[in-house]
């Protein structure tokens, strides 16, 4: 049994991360974390504790974080301490969050990925092969992503992801080339083309619900426990490497 806390519980992630949970016999939601502000908390809701207590930290072993990027990297510091394991899922960090985040893992074993999705991993993949093989026939590349209105950071870190992994093979893809639309309550759509003059190569992602992430953020927590203090990947929780 894996006991676990929710960073930024009463978000529409933290909801969909603890409702999955209570249907995961291998796991236990121990508290969710809200800021102190928050209406709900010290108020126990569908069983559990809402608080800003971090004491309740060592009652688990592995927290999963969804909050914003600056409440995530303020909250590592309580992670390191207590030598609990981690799962983030937020995106949206700047460069010097994320050499937070990387040092934080010199201390604890921590999960993080700009998408937890099991289908978006593959994905990536997909890309990877695509973009070895295309490059060397003259293809040119576009990116475009969608998301709800409520999101951030655009584009999002999986964009920036798919991007990184056709500049292994020389692409040249800049951020501000990805075309980014915020509109309603999309759960997050990816695409990448690849074009040449003769023929177009599309790859497309969309996620139904929000739940693709909650699910793989699950499985992160389960995959992490126990394992040795390091930086994993979504990749690695899947595919072993």
């Amino acid at each position: 049994m894996i006991k676990i806390g929710v960073s930024g519980a009463r978000g529409k992630m933290g909801r969909r991360i603890i409702a999955l949970a209570k249907e995961d016999r291998q796991i236990e939601v121990r508290f969710g974390f809200e800021y102190a502000g928050c209406p709900e908390i010290n108020k126990t809701i569908d069983g559990i504790l809402i608080t800003s207590d971090w004491g309740y930290l060592k009652s688990c072993d592995c927290l999963i974080e969804f909050s914003t990027p600056g409440a995530a990297i303020e909250h590592l510091s309580y992670l390191t301490q207590s030598g609990i394991t981690a799962v983030i899922g937020t995106t949206g960090f700047d460069e010097n969050q994320i050499t937070a985040i990387k040092d934080a893992a010199k201390k604890i074993p921590l999960v993080f990925s700009p998408n937890m999705s099991v289908g978006v991993n593959i994905f990536f993949r997909l890309i990877k092969a695509a973009a070895e093989n295309l490059s060397k026939y003259g293809y040119r590349v576009n990116i475009e992503e969608a998301h709800h209105l409520h999101k951030k950071d655009a584009p999002s870190g999986t964009a920036k992801k798919i991007a990184a992994i056709a500049n292994e093979y020389k692409f040249g893809i800049k951020n501000e080339n990805i075309k980014s639309i915020r509109e309603g309550e999309i759960a997050g759509d990816h695409k990448i083309i690849f074009e040449s003059g003769v023929d177009r190569i599309e790859l497309f992602h969309s996620a139904k619900t929000r739940d693709i992430f909650a699910q793989g953020a699950l499985l992160a927590a389960k995959w992490v426990a126990g394992k040795p203090v390091g930086l994993y990947s979504m990749e690695e929780v899947l595919f072993g490497k």
